[in-house]
C-alpha cells in the first residue's frame, strides 16, 4: 500500500453527499433558485463560482442574459487554473472595483477587463436565457 492510498481525498464541499440529505448542490438548488434572482437585482451578475458551486444555481431568463460566468485559464495549456483560481478572480474584482468604470452588461465587462490589461475570450450566449462565458487567460499562475 502506498502512503497516498491512506490519505483521504477531499472534494469541494458542494460535491459532498450527506446521509439523509444527499448531494449539497442538489439540496441547495431550490432555495437558491428562489432567492438569487431577486438578490441579483437588475445589474450585471459576475459569476465567479467553481463548477461544483455553479451546479447549485444556474441563472435563467432575463438574469442569465446579464450574467457573465468567468473561468481563469492558464494560457499556454488552456487548462483551468485551480490552486490560484480564487486569488486571480480576487484580483479581477479588485481591479474592477478600483477602476473608473462600472460595466453594466457582460459585453461592457469584456471591454472593461480588456482595457484593464486582461486577456479575455468571450462567448455570447447562442440562445436567450443563457449566461455569457468569459475565459480570462493568464500566462503566470501566482
Amino acid at each position: 500500500m502506498r502512503v497516498t492510498d491512506r490519505i483521504p481525498s477531499y472534494r469541494c464541499s458542494m460535491e459532498v453527499r450527506l446521509p439523509g440529505l444527499g448531494a449539497l448542490g442538489t439540496h441547495w438548488r431550490a432555495p437558491m433558485a428562489a432567492a438569487l434572482p431577486e438578490i441579483a437585482g437588475d445589474g450585471l451578475v459576475l459569476d465567479l463560482r467553481s463548477a461544483a458551486y455553479a451546479a447549485a444555481w444556474k441563472p435563467k431568463g432575463e438574469v442569465a442574459g446579464r450574467t457573465a460566468t468567468v473561468r481563469v485559464l492558464h494560457a499556454p495549456t488552456r487548462k483551468v487554473v485551480s490552486h490560484f483560481n480564487k486569488a486571480t478572480k480576487g484580483r479581477i474584482v479588485r481591479t474592477l472595483l478600483t477602476s473608473a468604470g462600472a460595466p453594466g452588461t457582460p459585453a461592457e465587462l469584456v471591454e472593461a477587463l480588456r482595457d484593464l490589461g486582461y486577456v479575455v475570450e468571450a462567448e455570447a450566449p447562442s440562445q436567450a436565457g443563457r449566461a455569457w462565458a468569459l475565459d480570462v487567460l493568464v500566462d503566470e499562475i501566482h
